[in-house]
């Protein structure tokens, strides 16, 4: 019987290496349309149009390459003096482009965590703002005064990222200070009124007020408040200027830095004339 598979085609190559270099590449081709075509569902909201088709062009290309560059041995394909050539090549490139690919791998890991979002308020080494964008290179914030500043996606996913909005309640906290001579339980009781008057306060996690240290000229009451993260801003500007009004409407005010100073003598006050 003819050993179909063994026969040669050409050099060394045989019959049986033509099947298996189709068959790796037929699962190739395979393997590249399921890649894409999840990656279209998973990131057509995610990505604009032109970044989305840009990236799917890359996967599927990398796959086939990986395929190709597989098989090549079975056909005989000698790539060395390619390799050595593109090797040398690619060693420049690579220096050249250092950045763009750390910057395109970090954009497709942000993309795949989700850390932001558009529209979070968000705070990346010292830059606070909204996010504006986010592409494959780089992701667009406008800080709160107005200014669009754009961060490399490498250095957004390897710094500390604070997203103040990924909760959707957000705590904050005064420290109000009252005279010694003042009735602290009343003060504590004066706050805890108006901050449970207040509409956008959440019961759950509940307000916190406490006397929380005696001060060198206060007693210092701490006031800790949660509220929804879309009014908290809001809360926090208003509700300290009622506090204020309550406690000084009940006759408890916030006093001044004060210093008691001894002296070793009498004083000897002289009045003008003299």
């Amino acid at each position: 019987m003819i050993d179909v598979l063994g026969l040669t085609v050409y050099g060394d190559v045989t019959l049986y290496d033509f099947v298996v270099a189709f068959l790796v590449m037929f699962f190739a081709v395979l393997l590249a349309k399921f890649a894409t075509s999840n990656l279209r569902r998973a990131l057509s909201e995610k990505l604009k149009k032109d970044q989305l088709e840009l990236l799917l062009k890359v996967v599927n290309f990398a796959i086939l390459l990986i395929a190709f560059l597989s098989i090549s041995p079975l056909l005989g394909i000698n790539l060395s003096g390619l390799l050595v050539a593109g090797g040398i090549t690619g060693i420049v490139i690579g220096f050249a482009s250092q950045s763009v690919v750390a910057n395109l791998i970090s954009g497709l890991f942000l993309l795949w965590e989700k850390p932001i979002k558009l529209g979070d308020q968000i705070n990346v080494d010292g830059i606070s703002g909204f996010v504006e964008d986010i592409n494959i290179m780089s992701t667009i914030v406008r800080t709160y005064d107005g200014l669009y500043v754009r961060i490399p996606n490498e250095k957004l996913f390897t710094s500390k990222i604070t997203n103040y909005v990924a909760n959707v309640a957000r705590r904050f906290e005064y420290v109000v200070g009252i005279r010694y001579s003042d009735d602290a339980e009343k003060a504590v009781e004066i706050v805890k009124r108006v901050v449970e008057d207040e509409p956008f306060v959440l019961k759950n996690p509940a307000p916190v007020v406490f006397v929380d240290s005696l001060g060198d000229s206060a007693v210092n009451l701490v006031i800790r408040v949660w509220a929804p993260v879309s009014v908290w801003y809001d809360v926090k500007m208003s509700l300290l200027s009622k506090i204020k009004v309550e406690l000084e409407r009940n006759g408890i005010e916030i006093p001044f830095p004060q210093r008691v100073v001894w002296f070793a003598n009498e004083l000897n006050l002289r009045t003008e004339g003299e």
